[in-house]
């Protein structure tokens, strides 16, 4: 959380703020995300070392607390409303798997199965399903704020009830806080009033690069007043830090109080991906900030929201699940090129489209 003093009104409004979003049941909601999240990423990580992993894998571990806060406040789409719409990053397996992605379809996007959800065409990150209000992500460094900013206003030009109240959120980096896409991206989304959250993971590692060589403002949420929008600074390794302001800044953007940023300063706990050691992080660095699963189970212990069984238990049951989706899945289809019927293009038959036969569409 930001060091300095906070007025009256607003330490009120935290207050509230915890009490609606971070209630002993929220907390041990939000644990259980958190643990899904770093099981998978683990499983992943290990698959990946075992040689049947397709690409690299970009783990979450450090930031489970932040991104796992994200879907436990959105809303998924049924049948007659639209839902909201998220937009992940890299790091955000927690988040996803609360927003409604199954173990299954991830490792069907990783193991490149024919029946994950792209389809076994592209890999580990870049997934994603609109028709669950998953944006595929195009790239980590600012290109989704756009994304989620045009799907909202598409929704403004269709005219969608008021009623359904609909959001978008996507994440970003410190590194990626600085790239012209994200820029331009903020712009839209303040000018427009679009009902959008920008969660900022401040984790001081722009792949090697530190936070005095990535930017010269104290904090990043100082941007947020610029672009004209409300932003909160937070210790994203505080479970219930992330619960509070990450649930406050969803409702608030449902709510018609306009567009939020969230900036959450962290650490990323190992490398950039599997490939990078992270050895140039320095101890000091790395003994600043806690896990975020280390330090959530233990301040509920404290506030006697659980005890040691429970969370025992709960790892148990985590595990558990991870093992049986994996088994699910670990049989399915490669694809076959042979029986495969999609293109990148609109038809086809290119030849039958050259000629001015476009036939039909797959």
């Amino acid at each position: 959380m930001s060091t300095h003093p906070r007025p009256i009104n607003e330490a009120l409004a935290i207050l509230d703020a915890k009490q609606r979003f971070a209630s002993p049941q929220q907390r041990i909601e939000h644990l259980r995300w958190m643990m899904r999240g770093r099981g998978l990423d683990d499983r992943l990580v290990a698959l990946y070392r075992s040689s049947l992993v397709h690409g690299n894998v970009f783990t979450g571990h450090g930031q489970e607390a932040l991104s796992a806060a994200i879907g436990m406040f959105m809303q998924r789409p049924v049948p007659g409303t639209p839902g909201d719409v998220f937009a992940p990053l890299i790091r955000d397996t927690a988040g996803r798997l609360s927003f409604g992605e199954s173990f299954e379809d991830s490792f069907r996007t990783y193991l490149g199965k024919r029946t994950g959800p792209m389809r076994g065409r592209d890999g580990n990150i870049h997934r994603g399903d609109p028709t669950k209000g998953h944006l595929a992500m195009i790239s980590h460094l600012g290109a989704m704020v756009a994304a989620v900013c045009g799907t909202l206003i598409a929704r403004r030009l269709r005219a969608e009830p008021k009623s359904a109240r609909t959001v978008g959120v996507t994440c970003i980096g410190d590194g990626g806080m600085a790239t012209g896409a994200l820029h331009e991206g903020l712009n839209v989304m303040a000018v427009d009033k679009l009902p959008m959250v920008v969660v900022v993971a401040n984790n001081h590692l722009s792949y090697s690069t530190f936070n005095d060589r990535s930017f010269a403002c104290k904090d990043l949420v100082s941007r947020a007043e610029a672009y004209g929008m409300r932003g909160v600074s937070i210790d994203g390794t505080d479970a219930e830090e992330c619960l509070w302001a990450v649930g406050d800044a969803i409702t608030r953007a449902r709510n018609d109080e306009g567009p939020q940023m969230v900036v959450a300063t962290l650490l990323r706990l190992q490398g950039h991906g599997t490939h990078d050691d992270a050895s140039y992080v320095p101890a000091d660095l790395r003994a600043r900030f806690p896990d975020c699963l280390d330090a959530a189970p233990k301040k509920m212990l404290a506030d006697h929201v659980i005890d040691q069984a429970g969370i025992d238990a709960m790892w148990v049951e985590v595990k558990d699940e991870i093992s049986q989706a994996y088994e699910r899945i670990r049989n399915e289809p490669a694809p076959n090129p042979n029986e495969e019927q999609w293109t990148a293009y609109s038809v086809p038959d290119l030849t039958s489209f050259r000629c001015g036969n476009a036939g039909s569409t797959p």
